[in-house]
This record gives structure tokens, C-alpha cells and sequence, in this order.
């Protein structure tokens, strides 16, 4: 099912986590901060949204991190109905694309719920405060190719939140597979 994100709540906090990552190490939030902002990415690895993107993902957020923005990506999906998104296959998922920033594994679902997560790919933005000041797409291509002429929405928001703490006033939706939430049991 298709999903997108809802509008961006300027100023909400991000919330704390501790979380193990594909490299082998846990990371908290503060781990991640960066001292000009910090990008939190709901991913995951079967969802075709991601697989489309996850090339521009990683250029943009290794670019990001570059400029002082700290940069995660979880996944939260329940791996017991969607195997393509194990641990195991997390860790081959960042290899396999040259993740320079950690891949967390949401197996609770915790995080993902206090983030109000909805969808693969979900970016949240957040200045050097840790106060939203981003939540939209990572470009208008969707999941498809871009056309080489594309503006980086998602890029160009951190650029200028790294610059002068705000994000824009307009922000289009991502959109993308919903989050695989595990059934209440």
C-alpha cells in the first residue's frame, strides 16, 4: 500500500533512541546529532521506493554528512512477514550500497512508533536543536529514475538547515510502501 507522510510539525523534538546498527555497534540519538543538524531515514530493503532512491539516498546523505549533518537510517519493518528485511539482510543492504552513515534495526517497532512513522522512505529533518524542520521527499522522481535535471529537495532542506536552522515552507509528501507494523497479539 501506498502511503505518504503527513505535513511537517515545525519545531517537534526528535525523540531518543538506542538501537543496534548493521555495523555491529549501537548508536542513540546523540550519537547520530550532527553539530549542524540531523537526518533520520525510515527505510528498508525490499520496498521498491527505496530501491529506486537508495543510490541518490546514500550520495545525498554522504554529501550531508559532509557539511555537519549527522545521518541514520532505520528500519522497523516486522521482518517475520517481510524476510527481505532481516538484520542479516539490513547488513547486506549496506554493503551492497556503501552506507556511510549507520543502519538501525527497529525490531520493537518502538522508535518508528514515536516517530509516527508511515512510510519507506520517511525523512525527518531536524536542526542543530533536534527541532523538526523537515519532513518531505527526496526528490519529485518518486520511484522513478531521475532525469539527471532533478532539484535535491531533501538535500537542498539540510543544506539550508545546516546554513540557518530552517527548513522550507514548502515541502512536498514522501511516499512509499507503508511500514510493515507486526500485528498486536
Amino acid at each position: 500500500m501506498t502511503v505518504e507522510t503527513p505535513i511537517c510539525d515545525f519545531g517537534w523534538e526528535a525523540p531518543a533512541f538506542d538501537l543496534p546498527a548493521t555495523d555491529g555497534e549501537r548508536y542513540t540519538l546523540g550519537d547520530i546529532r550532527g553539530s549542524k543538524g540531523t537526518l533520520i531515514m525510515f527505510i528498508c530493503n525490499h520496498c521498491p521506493y527505496v530501491k529506486a532512491v537508495i543510490d541518490r539516498i546514500v550520495r545525498d546523505a554522504t554529501a550531508l554528512q559532509e557539511l555537519g549533518i549527522g545521518v541514520a537510517a532505520i528500519c522497523a519493518n516486522d521482518a517475520a512477514t517481510h524476510p527481505a528485511d532481516s538484520f542479516e539482510n539490513m547488513r547486506k543492504f549496506a554493503e551492497e550500497h556503501g552506507f556511510t552513515f549507520p543502519y538501525l534495526h527497529d525490531e520493537t517497532q518502538a522508535v518508528a512508533q514515536a516517530y509516527d512513522a508511515v512510510c519507506t522512505p520517511d525523512f525527518y529533518g531536524f536542526d542543530s536543536g533536534l527541532g523538526l524542520q523537515y519532513r518531505g521527499r527526496l526528490d519529485a522522481a518518486g520511484n522513478k529514475p531521475d532525469a539527471g535535471d532533478m532539484e535535491r529537495e531533501l538535500f537542498e532542506a539540510m543544506k539550508g538547515i545546516a546554513r540557518d536552522g530552517r527548513g522550507p515552507s514548502v515541502q512536498h509528501p514522501s511516499m512509499g510502501c507503508s511500514i510493515k507494523w507486526k500485528l498486536a497479539g
